[in-house]
């Protein structure tokens, strides 16, 4: 006889609520989607130009729309160059060196 209350009091404190699962997964997906943030930032390196005092990027480097963004002293500076600009710059300044692109990928530049 002692062991049927034991069980009952064993299966009477169990709590069957279907909503309790819900919670569990909501609390899961919190920490994945966290987890997920965390990985694209140190992935695509965005912390090193939100904190960073001063940084360069180049976007779409090698292309007509090349854009040259730099970062100094919290101010952003967007450099786009355009016909007109390379059009006044031909023709101006002189051969200072040569660069040569080694099998590794290396570049090294002689000066004249």
């Amino acid at each position: 006889m002692n062991k049927f209350k034991r069980k009952r009091r064993l299966l009477a404190g169990d709590d069957l609520d279907p909503m309790s699962v819900i919670g569990n997964l909501f609390d899961v997906a919190m920490v994945f989607s966290v987890a997920l943030m965390v990985a694209l930032v140190s992935y695509l390196d965005v912390a090193e130009m939100l904190f960073a005092d001063k940084f360069t990027m180049v976007k779409n480097p090698g292309t007509e729309d090349m854009e040259i963004i730099t970062k100094e002293d919290g101010e952003l500076v967007r450099y786009k160059a355009t016909e007109a600009d390379s059009a006044s710059q031909s023709g101006k300044g002189r051969r200072v060196g040569t660069a040569f692109q080694l099998d590794s990928g290396e570049i090294i530049y002689i000066p004249e």
